[in-house]
């Protein structure tokens, strides 16, 4: 059968048409799938050093009677690429010197890592808890509210316990201070709460504790274990500090700052890691 010219051309358009809605639909395709990928490599959080392993750009260090930022004794140093915690300079009496080194940024959803080890002996005049004891604080109050004479600020910690070399002296447990958590559903009602996985490590090892904080669940991890899990952090309306914290009449900790405890036993932090939520 003989076609005219008018429908020859018409249906060579035809057909040009659908090879081009036709690799217009693949193309667009791969490009929502490139894109999805693309969107993932862009919005896949990364983590990123916090400490520069030079000095303490970026932190800043508040130690009971002594002014925000100054470093009373050089308790906090920079030597060898690791951040030090040392207590040379306190003399026969520790007099409750609980200092706290803040990163400079208010933080909300994120994980941290860290990989510290206990070293030496406690500072003399120390309580005996402070044994190989320290910790990393979060959804902390915001450094310049934290008073003169204030031992601890306003926060959640995952705290580091060291063993002794016999006993069981399990870290990862949640302490709160001028807040409350939800673990197992229930608010709590001691101060700390120990890891569900009890772990203890003897020695001058180095350990890797993380934290991830998301949405308003916090778990705790050591070595890359889950240990601990917990939730929907208040402030303690009848904490004079915490109270001063809260926004209107909601009492949810919605974020705050990050920072590591001078306790007064000696500890080496080489990695201090982060990776933000997008």
């Amino acid at each position: 059968m003989k076609l005219n010219k008018n429908v020859w051309l018409s249906l060579s358009s035809i057909m040009v048409l659908s090879m081009i809605i036709s690799c217009g639909v693949k193309k667009s395709d791969f490009k929502k799938e490139n894109n999805v990928h693309e969107s993932d490599g862009v919005s896949k959080p990364e983590w990123v050093s916090i400490f520069n392993g030079t000095d303490l750009t970026g932190w800043t260090i508040k130690i009971p009677g002594h002014p925000l930022g100054e470093n009373f004794g050089n308790t906090l140093r920079v030597e060898d690429s690791i951040l030090k915690i040392r207590y040379d300079a306190y003399g026969p009496e520790f007099n409750n010197r609980f200092g706290t080194v803040y990163f400079d940024r208010y933080l909300t959803d994120y994980r941290i890592k860290v990989e510290y080890r206990f070293v030496g002996e406690t500072a003399p005049g120390a309580p005996n808890w402070g044994y190989r004891d320290s910790g990393i604080q979060f959804y902390g109050q915001t450094p310049a509210t934290q008073k003169m004479d204030q031992a601890f600020p306003v926060c959640l910690e995952y705290n580091f316990h060291g063993g002794n070399g016999t006993d069981d002296r399990p870290l990862g447990a949640a302490c709160t201070n001028g807040m409350f958590i939800e673990y197992n559903g229930q608010k709590n009602t001691t101060t700390c709460i120990a890891a569900d996985v009890s772990k203890t490590f003897h020695g001058d090892q180095w350990v890797t504790a993380e934290i991830d904080v998301r949405d308003g669940k916090i778990t705790h991890y050591v070595n890359g274990e889950e240990i601990l899990n917990y939730a929907n952090p208040t402030y303690n309306v009848e904490n004079e500090t915490a109270k001063m914290l809260i926004t209107g009449s909601d009492a949810k900790v919605k974020g705050g700052y990050v920072s590591l405890q001078s306790n007064s036993h000696p500890i080496d932090f080489r990695k201090i890691e982060l990776l933000e939520y997008k």
